[in-house]
């Protein structure tokens, strides 16, 4: 992803819909230029679990985002 608008959101959304549907120790939206990957980034670490949710996974397709 590239440095826009919508990108930008679209992560935004994606972590606000991660923080209300799991258990999390926290979720943080990095900017490129904080990120390693040089895109918007959605960074989260989850509680009490082993792998990755199955509704982590949708909201991260919903988003058009890779894990």
């Amino acid at each position: 992803m590239s440095c826009t608008v919508e990108e930008r959101r679209q992560v935004r959304r994606a972590a606000r819909a991660i923080r209300e549907t799991v258990a999390t120790e926290c979720v943080d939206v990095l900017a490129p230029s904080a990120s390693q990957y040089n895109a918007w980034t959605l960074d989260a670490v989850l509680r009490d679990v082993e792998g990755v949710p199955p509704e982590v996974l949708r909201e991260l397709a919903l988003a058009e985002l890779t894990l």
